[in-house]
């Protein structure tokens, strides 16, 4: 820790990071024009739908501010880019065949996607906010107004997590949701502690043993690693002889880390949000399509089985995304490199491909019995306050420990 300090360059990025943070959160405390600030309270405090958006908005939802929010449309358009290049080979060409060029270009195309679905997202909750008397006496201007500041703040923040994942340390995107679940601790544990009823000491040391465990095998599962031994051919060069030595390829059971909870979570948002926007029409096919869509909430078995679901498809599906077997072998290949008792090339792809799929498979059950775990223990004891307590653990841990390991690198490299 002392060495972050001492060298030049890595308290630079500490620092940038530290005062970008410092920027988001002024910038979550600017409201929006129009706010009843007594329904926004109220309503709030009755939806657990908000709650979980207000995570992706970074606490910048439960004061309606300019960044209300957050990244979430940033989020959801490189969902929907990593989806086409599943089914769009030129996409696909662009991300994985171009190298850095290639990785731009396609980062790109995220960014004007981020546009539309920011108006798209802003527009519904706006309208929401205004059918449930949040926003009130609006002008047509006013909700154009409104419309232009969310997005641009939309816009804003997706900015500043990409400069903050180019010249600080660690993903700009996963820091901006880590540091508004922080914010959020302070009032939550006031509450705890105003609410506090000694006749359920008993659940709340449940409640903390289930943390402590859960923090424990996240933090166990995020490190763990499948070691692959390979062993470089011997080469001879004029009277020497190089190469020979033993090595190993550390594949992680969790390669994906937090992403498949964020893209999860992000899909999971939209039922509900088109749900409560339907809620204010008259007609009885829309009415029908909105309760159906508004019983998909955060405590109902269909949610729980999703939620499990689309955690699990999406590590496998980040995983194939980010981790090339084919270009590993080659490159291991190219290198006079080799598995033992494993062929190179075809063979040796197919090995790492079925090694990944078996460890990724204990990873995505794991990720997704951890995501809805706060569900099964509010069946179980019925306290619903500390229902989202297991997404936050879930992304505060991954984000802490992925930070950690960028700053070990980062004081690795300049030891060496």
């Amino acid at each position: 820790m002392k060495l972050v300090w001492i060298d030049a360059t890595l308290r630079k990025k500490v620092l940038f990071v530290f005062f970008s943070l410092i920027i988001f959160r002024l910038l979550a405390a600017i409201p929006i024009p129009g706010i009843d600030t007594l329904e926004l309270n109220r309503f709030l405090s009755n939806n657990q739908f908000f709650g979980i958006l207000n995570i992706f908005s970074g606490g910048g939802l439960s004061n309606l501010s300019i960044i209300m929010l957050g990244v979430g449309p940033y989020i959801t358009g490189s969902i929907i880019m990593q989806l086409l290049t599943m089914m769009i080979p030129a996409l696909k060409k662009i991300y994985s065949e171009e190298g850095e060029a290639g990785r731009k270009r396609f980062t790109q195309y995220g960014r004007l996607l981020t546009v539309p679905l920011a108006a798209i997202q802003g527009f519904a909750l706006l309208a929401i906010l205004e059918n449930q008397n949040i926003l009130t006496n609006l002008t047509a201007f006013d909700r154009i107004t409104n419309l232009f500041i969310v997005v641009a703040g939309s816009v804003l923040l997706m900015w500043i997590g990409e400069l903050m994942s180019e010249f600080g340390i660690g993903n700009g995107v996963s820091l901006i949701i880590f540091a508004g679940i922080v914010a959020g601790l302070p009032s939550a544990v006031g509450e705890l502690i105003f609410t506090f009823d000694v006749s359920q000491i008993p659940l709340y040391l449940v409640f903390a043993v289930v943390g402590v465990l859960v923090v424990a095998g996240i933090t166990l599962v995020t490190e763990a690693e499948r070691p692959i031994p390979v062993t470089y051919a011997k080469r001879v060069r004029g009277m020497k002889m190089y190469g020979g030595g033993s090595t190993y390829l550390p594949l992680r059971v969790n390669q994906a880390g937090v992403i498949p909870i964020i893209f999860a979570l992000s899909i999971l948002l939209f039922p509900q949000m088109i749900g409560t926007f339907l809620a204010r029409f008259s007609n009885v096919i829309i009415t029908k399509i909105s309760h159906i869509l508004l019983a998909f909430t955060q405590t109902s078995v269909l949610y729980a089985v999703s939620y499990f679901i689309l955690v699990f498809l999406f590590t496998y599906f980040y995983t194939a995304v980010t981790f090339d077997p084919e270009a590993l072998s080659t490159n291991l290949q190219k290198n006079g490199a080799f598995i033992p008792g494993i062929r190179p090339g075809v063979s040796t792809s197919s090995y790492i491909s079925n090694v990944l799929t078996r460890i990724t498979l204990l990873g995505a059950v794991f990720l997704g019995f951890i995501a809805i775990l706060p569900i099964i223990m509010q069946h179980l004891t019925g306290i619903t306050t500390m229902a989202l307590g297991g997404t936050s653990i879930l992304i505060v841990v991954s984000v802490v420990l992925d930070l950690m390991k960028k700053v070990d690198a980062q004081i690795s490299m300049r030891e060496y």
